[in-house]
Protein backbone atom coordinates (compact mmCIF):
# COMPACT_ATOMS: atom_id res chain seq x y z
CA UNK A 1 0.00 0.00 0.00
CA UNK A 2 2.85 1.94 0.69
CA UNK A 3 3.94 1.85 -2.58
CA UNK A 4 1.11 2.52 -4.52
CA UNK A 5 0.51 5.65 -2.43
CA UNK A 6 4.57 6.82 -3.79
CA UNK A 7 3.31 6.55 -7.33
CA UNK A 8 0.46 8.22 -6.95
CA UNK A 9 2.05 11.04 -5.41
CA UNK A 10 4.57 11.17 -7.63
CA UNK A 11 3.81 14.07 -10.35
CA UNK A 12 2.93 13.34 -13.93
CA UNK A 13 6.28 15.05 -15.18
CA UNK A 14 8.22 13.20 -12.82
CA UNK A 15 6.45 9.88 -14.05
CA UNK A 16 6.92 10.50 -17.84
CA UNK A 17 11.22 11.31 -17.02
CA UNK A 18 11.44 8.11 -15.46
CA UNK A 19 9.59 6.11 -17.48
CA UNK A 20 11.49 7.86 -20.65
CA UNK A 21 15.22 6.86 -19.22
CA UNK A 22 13.68 3.28 -18.23
CA UNK A 23 13.15 2.91 -21.66
CA UNK A 24 16.19 3.85 -22.52
CA UNK A 25 15.09 6.62 -25.16
CA UNK A 26 15.98 10.45 -24.96
CA UNK A 27 13.77 13.51 -25.38
CA UNK A 28 15.20 14.01 -29.34
CA UNK A 29 13.88 10.22 -29.59
CA UNK A 30 10.56 11.21 -27.89
CA UNK A 31 10.59 14.29 -30.00
CA UNK A 32 10.68 12.18 -33.23
CA UNK A 33 8.33 9.79 -32.39
CA UNK A 34 5.65 12.08 -31.34
CA UNK A 35 6.39 15.19 -33.57
CA UNK A 36 5.86 17.67 -30.47
CA UNK A 37 8.73 19.69 -29.76
CA UNK A 38 11.94 18.79 -27.59
CA UNK A 39 10.81 21.90 -25.56
CA UNK A 40 7.50 21.25 -25.11
CA UNK A 41 8.33 17.65 -23.93
CA UNK A 42 11.34 19.77 -21.40
CA UNK A 43 8.46 21.47 -20.05
CA UNK A 44 6.14 18.49 -19.64
CA UNK A 45 9.15 16.62 -17.40
CA UNK A 46 9.19 19.63 -15.61
CA UNK A 47 5.81 20.09 -14.79
CA UNK A 48 5.56 23.08 -17.10
CA UNK A 49 2.57 23.55 -19.64
CA UNK A 50 3.42 26.81 -20.56
CA UNK A 51 4.33 26.11 -24.23
CA UNK A 52 1.32 23.83 -24.82
CA UNK A 53 -1.06 26.58 -25.44
CA UNK A 54 -3.65 25.26 -23.01
CA UNK A 55 -5.42 22.58 -21.35
CA UNK A 56 -6.53 20.96 -24.09
CA UNK A 57 -3.44 20.63 -25.79
CA UNK A 58 -1.24 19.58 -22.97
CA UNK A 59 -4.13 16.94 -21.96
CA UNK A 60 -2.60 15.62 -25.79
CA UNK A 61 0.71 15.86 -25.26
CA UNK A 62 0.57 13.98 -22.16
CA UNK A 63 -0.73 11.15 -23.72
CA UNK A 64 1.39 10.96 -27.19
CA UNK A 65 3.93 11.19 -24.59
CA UNK A 66 2.65 8.41 -22.60
CA UNK A 67 2.16 6.13 -24.86
CA UNK A 68 5.60 6.73 -26.68
CA UNK A 69 7.63 5.44 -23.61
CA UNK A 70 5.97 2.61 -22.71
CA UNK A 71 3.11 3.96 -19.98
CA UNK A 72 -0.80 3.43 -20.39
CA UNK A 73 -1.78 6.72 -22.21
CA UNK A 74 -5.67 6.33 -21.11
CA UNK A 75 -4.46 6.16 -17.15
CA UNK A 76 -1.47 9.11 -17.15
CA UNK A 77 -4.10 11.26 -18.90
CA UNK A 78 -6.51 10.28 -15.58
CA UNK A 79 -4.04 10.93 -13.33
CA UNK A 80 -3.05 14.29 -15.06
CA UNK A 81 -6.83 15.43 -14.55
CA UNK A 82 -6.68 13.98 -11.21
CA UNK A 83 -3.75 16.26 -10.09
CA UNK A 84 -5.41 19.29 -12.11
CA UNK A 85 -8.87 19.59 -10.78
CA UNK A 86 -10.44 17.08 -12.37
CA UNK A 87 -11.30 16.38 -16.19
CA UNK A 88 -12.53 19.00 -18.01
CA UNK A 89 -15.89 19.56 -18.44
CA UNK A 90 -17.86 19.11 -22.11
CA UNK A 91 -18.79 21.65 -23.93
CA UNK A 92 -22.18 21.65 -25.78
CA UNK A 93 -22.01 22.18 -29.26
CA UNK A 94 -24.80 24.75 -29.21
CA UNK A 95 -22.72 27.05 -26.88
CA UNK A 96 -19.77 26.83 -29.24
CA UNK A 97 -21.67 27.45 -32.66
CA UNK A 98 -23.93 30.01 -31.03
CA UNK A 99 -23.47 33.71 -32.54
CA UNK A 100 -23.38 36.20 -30.35
CA UNK A 101 -24.94 38.60 -32.97
CA UNK A 102 -26.85 38.03 -35.85
CA UNK A 103 -25.37 37.97 -39.36
CA UNK A 104 -27.00 40.00 -41.81
CA UNK A 105 -27.09 38.49 -45.51
CA UNK A 106 -27.83 40.70 -47.94
CA UNK A 107 -30.59 40.54 -49.63
CA UNK A 108 -30.06 39.01 -53.15
CA UNK A 109 -31.27 40.80 -55.63
CA UNK A 110 -32.21 40.39 -59.87
CA UNK A 111 -30.62 42.36 -62.39
CA UNK A 112 -31.60 46.12 -62.84
CA UNK A 113 -32.93 45.67 -66.68
CA UNK A 114 -33.85 49.19 -66.03
CA UNK A 115 -30.69 50.59 -65.82
CA UNK A 116 -29.18 47.62 -68.47
CA UNK A 117 -31.49 48.90 -71.43
CA UNK A 118 -30.44 53.08 -70.80
CA UNK A 119 -27.10 52.01 -71.29
CA UNK A 120 -27.60 49.97 -74.36
CA UNK A 121 -30.28 52.78 -75.66
CA UNK A 122 -26.92 55.11 -74.82
CA UNK A 123 -24.65 53.18 -76.85
CA UNK A 124 -27.10 52.79 -79.66
CA UNK A 125 -27.42 56.66 -79.65
CA UNK A 126 -23.80 57.35 -79.94
CA UNK A 127 -22.77 54.58 -82.36
CA UNK A 128 -25.39 55.90 -84.82
CA UNK A 129 -23.87 59.90 -84.35
CA UNK A 130 -20.49 58.13 -85.01
CA UNK A 131 -21.81 56.46 -87.99
CA UNK A 132 -23.43 59.39 -89.27
CA UNK A 133 -20.58 61.62 -88.84
CA UNK A 134 -17.64 59.02 -89.95
CA UNK A 135 -20.13 59.35 -93.15
CA UNK A 136 -20.18 62.51 -93.84
CA UNK A 137 -16.26 62.70 -93.23
CA UNK A 138 -15.82 59.78 -95.82
CA UNK A 139 -17.93 61.57 -98.09
CA UNK A 140 -15.99 65.19 -98.28
CA UNK A 141 -12.84 62.91 -97.67
CA UNK A 142 -13.72 61.12 -101.10
CA UNK A 143 -14.45 64.17 -102.99
CA UNK A 144 -11.24 65.95 -102.57
CA UNK A 145 -9.86 62.35 -103.60
CA UNK A 146 -11.87 62.70 -106.75
CA UNK A 147 -11.10 66.50 -107.56
CA UNK A 148 -7.40 65.62 -106.99
CA UNK A 149 -7.34 62.89 -109.69
CA UNK A 150 -8.52 65.04 -112.13
CA UNK A 151 -5.58 66.71 -112.56
CA UNK A 152 -2.42 64.34 -113.97
CA UNK A 153 -0.07 62.64 -111.42
CA UNK A 154 3.49 61.19 -112.73
CA UNK A 155 4.21 58.21 -110.86
CA UNK A 156 7.22 58.92 -107.80
CA UNK A 157 9.54 56.22 -109.62
CA UNK A 158 8.86 56.97 -113.21
CA UNK A 159 11.31 59.69 -114.78
CA UNK A 160 9.95 62.55 -116.46
CA UNK A 161 10.78 63.26 -119.92
CA UNK A 162 10.69 66.22 -121.66
CA UNK A 163 9.60 66.76 -125.03
CA UNK A 164 12.40 67.80 -127.56
CA UNK A 165 11.61 71.24 -128.49
CA UNK A 166 11.23 72.55 -132.18
CA UNK A 167 14.49 73.17 -134.08
CA UNK A 168 13.13 77.17 -134.41
CA UNK A 169 12.63 77.39 -130.43
CA UNK A 170 15.83 76.15 -129.83
CA UNK A 171 17.73 78.55 -131.93
CA UNK A 172 15.44 81.47 -130.29
CA UNK A 173 16.92 80.65 -127.03
CA UNK A 174 20.14 79.97 -128.45
CA UNK A 175 20.40 76.49 -127.87
CA UNK A 176 23.33 74.00 -129.97
CA UNK A 177 22.42 70.39 -130.57
CA UNK A 178 25.53 68.46 -131.63
CA UNK A 179 24.54 64.57 -132.38
CA UNK A 180 27.57 62.57 -132.87
CA UNK A 181 28.32 59.48 -134.68
CA UNK A 182 31.07 57.16 -134.55
CA UNK A 183 32.04 55.41 -137.70
CA UNK A 184 35.24 53.29 -136.32
CA UNK A 185 36.47 53.70 -132.31
CA UNK A 186 37.72 57.55 -132.14
CA UNK A 187 38.56 59.61 -128.72
CA UNK A 188 36.21 62.71 -128.62
CA UNK A 189 36.03 66.54 -126.54
CA UNK A 190 33.30 68.22 -125.94
CA UNK A 191 33.05 71.76 -123.93
CA UNK A 192 30.11 74.23 -124.19
CA UNK A 193 31.03 78.22 -123.88
CA UNK A 194 31.60 78.46 -120.48
CA UNK A 195 34.57 75.62 -120.93
CA UNK A 196 32.24 72.60 -118.96
CA UNK A 197 32.67 69.13 -120.22
CA UNK A 198 30.14 67.96 -121.92
CA UNK A 199 31.91 64.67 -123.37
CA UNK A 200 35.74 63.27 -123.15
CA UNK A 201 36.31 59.95 -124.04
CA UNK A 202 36.33 56.96 -126.29
CA UNK A 203 33.53 56.29 -128.82
CA UNK A 204 33.34 53.10 -129.79
CA UNK A 205 32.53 52.41 -133.53
CA UNK A 206 28.74 52.74 -134.30
CA UNK A 207 27.86 54.68 -131.05
CA UNK A 208 25.65 57.69 -131.26
CA UNK A 209 26.17 60.66 -128.49
CA UNK A 210 23.84 64.01 -128.25
CA UNK A 211 24.49 67.09 -126.37
CA UNK A 212 23.17 70.64 -125.94
CA UNK A 213 24.54 73.33 -124.98
CA UNK A 214 23.92 77.16 -124.74
CA UNK A 215 25.40 79.69 -127.17
CA UNK A 216 28.08 77.29 -128.28
CA UNK A 217 29.98 73.75 -128.11
CA UNK A 218 33.34 73.02 -128.70
CA UNK A 219 34.64 69.80 -130.35
CA UNK A 220 37.96 68.23 -130.05
CA UNK A 221 38.51 65.20 -132.67
CA UNK A 222 41.25 63.04 -132.50
CA UNK A 223 40.42 61.28 -135.74
CA UNK A 224 38.20 63.90 -137.75
CA UNK A 225 37.26 61.00 -140.68
CA UNK A 226 36.03 58.52 -138.08
CA UNK A 227 32.85 60.56 -136.99
CA UNK A 228 29.85 61.68 -138.77
CA UNK A 229 28.29 65.18 -137.49
CA UNK A 230 24.69 66.55 -137.27
CA UNK A 231 24.41 70.85 -136.15
CA UNK A 232 20.85 71.81 -135.05
CA UNK A 233 19.50 68.61 -137.05
CA UNK A 234 21.65 69.35 -139.81
CA UNK A 235 24.62 67.29 -141.12
CA UNK A 236 28.23 68.78 -141.71
CA UNK A 237 30.20 67.81 -144.67
CA UNK A 238 33.66 66.51 -143.96
CA UNK A 239 35.53 67.56 -141.06
CA UNK A 240 38.75 66.30 -142.09
CA UNK A 241 41.00 63.87 -143.13
CA UNK A 242 42.24 60.33 -141.65
CA UNK A 243 43.55 60.60 -138.43
CA UNK A 244 43.88 64.42 -138.52
CA UNK A 245 43.22 66.05 -135.73
CA UNK A 246 40.73 68.68 -135.32
CA UNK A 247 39.29 71.39 -133.39
CA UNK A 248 35.64 72.93 -134.54
CA UNK A 249 33.39 75.08 -132.84
CA UNK A 250 29.56 75.37 -133.58
CA UNK A 251 27.11 78.11 -132.22
CA UNK A 252 23.45 78.63 -132.24
CA UNK A 253 21.32 78.62 -135.30
CA UNK A 254 20.25 82.19 -136.21
CA UNK A 255 16.75 82.72 -135.61
CA UNK A 256 14.54 83.02 -138.32
CA UNK A 257 13.22 86.69 -139.36
CA UNK A 258 9.91 87.55 -139.38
Amino acid sequence: MGEAFAVQEQSIGAMLAAARRSAGLTVEQVSAATRIREAIIHGLEQDDDSQCGGDFYTRGHVKAVAKAVGLDPEATVHLYDQQHGGAPRPVAASAVFQADRKIHVPERRGPNWSMALGVALAIVVVFGLMRVLGGASDQVRTADVQAASARPSVPPNMPVVERPKPASERARKGIVTITIKAKRTSYVQAHDAKGRKLFAGTMKEGETSTWQAEDRVNLLLADASAVSLQVNGKKVGRLGGKGEIVRRSFGAAKPPSR
